[in-house]
C-alpha cells in the first residue's frame, strides 16, 4: 500500500528541474542517450552524498535493494555500476557546475539576511583553498610532489550563510594567487584573505573596481607611514596608519595609499598586521572581519568530514569534477531545505536524518520535527557546540 511519497522524492521538489534541463541541453548531455539520463546520474550522485556511499558498488547495491521504490523516487532507468561509471567518465562535468550556480543564487537569496556578528551591511567573502589528496597509482594525471598526487579546491565563500559562491578545481601546483584572476569583483563587497594572496598588482584591481580587501602583511613588508590615526588600545588595536608602499616594484603595482592596522590578539597574545584599502570602517571592525575568515577553514573541514570528496568513484578529471560539483549541489540543497522548512538545526543534523530516512514514506517536515523535539529534550548544558554548520 502506497502511503505517500518518499523523503527523497520530497527533497527533489526543492531542485529547479527546468534549470537542470537547460544545463543538460547546453552541453548536449543526453545526446544519443536512450537510458540512464543525466538526471538519473545526478540522482545517483546526490543519493551517494546524502547516504555516505563511497564506491560505485556501494551506490548500486543500495539502490537495487529498493528497486520497487526507485521510480517513485525520480529514477527512470535501471542503475548499473558500469553505466554509472561510464556516465561519470564521459558526461560533461560543466552540467553540474552550471546547475550548482543556479542553486548558489537561490541559497544566497535565502541567507542574505543572516547575521555576521558585525554591524556591516556589505557582502563579505572569504577566500582560501584546500588540497584534496589522491591515490598515486589511480590518479597519475594529478601530479603534485614526487610522492604525492592531489588537486586543489579554491573557494570564495559568502559568509552570510556559508554559501560557496565561486569554486575552481585546479592542479595542486597552481599557486593560490592565480585564483584572484578568475574572480568577478562586486563593488562595495569585502574580500578577506590570508597573506598567501598578497599580490599588489592583482589587489590594485580591487581598488579600481570599488571593492575592498582585507589581508595580512608579510614579515618583510616595507612601507612609508603617512598618517597615524588615534586608536583605543583597550580594543586590541595597537596602531592605525595610512601608508604608501616603499619598494620600487610594489609601488609601481599599487601606487595608491593603503591602510595598515596592527592588532594584538588577546587570546593568543599574537600581533597581527592587516592591510586594507578601506579607510572608513573602524580598525576593530577590520580585525573582526579577518577573524571571520576562519569560517572558510571550517567549511573545508566540514565538507571533507560530511561529504564524499575524499574517496572518488571515478579516476578521470571529468569524474572527479563531477563528484565534487554534485557534492556541492548536495550541500546547497540541504542548505536550501533548512531555510525553506525553517529548521532550527545544523546542516550536520539534517544530513544525519536524511541518511537514514530517504526511503521512508512520510512528510519530510515530520522527520525533522521529531528530531528537534528529541534534541530539545536531550540538551546537556555541559556539552559544548563546536560548529553550527
Amino acid at each position: 500500500m502506497n502511503s505517500g511519497r518518499t523523503v527523497f522524492a520530497q527533497l527533489l521538489d526543492y531542485l529547479p528541474t527546468r534549470e537542470f534541463r537547460k544545463c543538460v541541453a547546453q552541453y548536449r548531455g543526453n545526446h544519443r542517450i536512450r537510458s540512464f539520463s543525466c538526471w538519473d546520474q545526478f540522482l545517483c550522485m546526490i543519493f551517494a552524498q546524502l547516504t555516505y556511499r563511497e564506491s560505485l558498488r556501494d551506490i548500486v547495491v543500495c539502490l537495487r535493494s529498493q528497486s520497487r521504490r526507485l521510480y517513485h523516487m525520480g529514477f527512470r532507468s535501471f542503475v548499473s555500476r558500469s553505466t554509472l561509471a561510464d556516465a561519470n567518465e564521459v558526461r560533461d562535468w560543466r552540467i553540474y557546475c552550471d546547475f550548482a550556480q543556479v542553486l548558489i543564487a537561490r541559497a544566497r537569496e535565502l541567507y542574505r539576511d543572516e547575521d555576521l556578528g558585525i554591524e556591516l551591511s556589505n557582502t563579505v567573502y572569504a577566500l582560501d583553498s584546500t588540497t584534496i589528496d589522491l591515490c598515486f597509482s589511480l590518479f597519475p594525471w594529478a601530479t603534485y610532489k614526487s610522492d604525492q598526487h592531489a588537486v586543489k579546491l579554491h573557494t570564495l565563500l559568502d559568509l552570510r550563510g556559508k554559501i560557496p559562491t565561486f569554486i575552481r578545481i585546479t592542479p595542486a601546483q597552481l599557486h593560490d594567487v592565480h585564483f584572484l584572476d578568475d574572480i568577478v569583483l562586486e563593488p562595495g563587497a569585502f574580500y578577506v584573505m590570508d597573506r598567501g594572496y598578497l599580490n599588489f598588482a592583482r589587489l590594485h584591481r580591487w581598488t579600481l573596481a570599488g571593492a575592498f580587501f582585507v589581508t595580512r602583511a608579510k614579515k618583510n613588508f616595507r612601507f612609508r607611514r603617512l598618517i597615524s590615526h588615534p586608536v583605543d588600545k583597550k580594543t586590541g588595536v595597537q596602531c592605525d596608519q595610512t601608508i604608501l608602499l616603499n619598494s620600487f616594484y610594489p609601488l609601481q603595482e599599487y601606487p595608491e595609499r593603503l591602510r595598515r592596522i596592527r592588532f594584538l590578539d588577546p587570546q593568543r597574545q599574537k600581533r597581527l598586521v592587516f592591510l586594507t584599502n578601506n579607510f572608513v570602517l573602524p580598525a576593530k571592525t577590520i580585525a573582526d572581519l579577518y577573524r571571520n575568515r576562519w569560517h572558510v577553514e571550517l567549511f573545508f573541514k566540514w565538507i571533507k568530514q560530511h561529504l564524499r570528496i575524499k574517496a572518488f568513484v571515478g579516476t578521470s578529471p571529468n569524474a572527479l569534477k563531477t563528484q565534487v560539483w554534485t557534492a556541492m549541489c548536495a550541500y546547497l540543497l540541504v542548505a536550501i531545505v533548512r531555510k525553506r522548512l525553517n529548521l532550527d538545526v545544523s546542516l550536520y543534523t539534517i544530513l544525519q536524518i536524511l541518511s537514514v530516512s530517504l526511503f521512508e514514506k512520510r512528510p519530510i517536515l515530520q522527520a525533522f520535527s521529531q528530531q528537534q523535539l528529541q534534541i530539545a529534550e536531550g540538551i546537556d548544558c555541559n556539552q559544548l557546540i563546536l560548529f553550527n554548520i
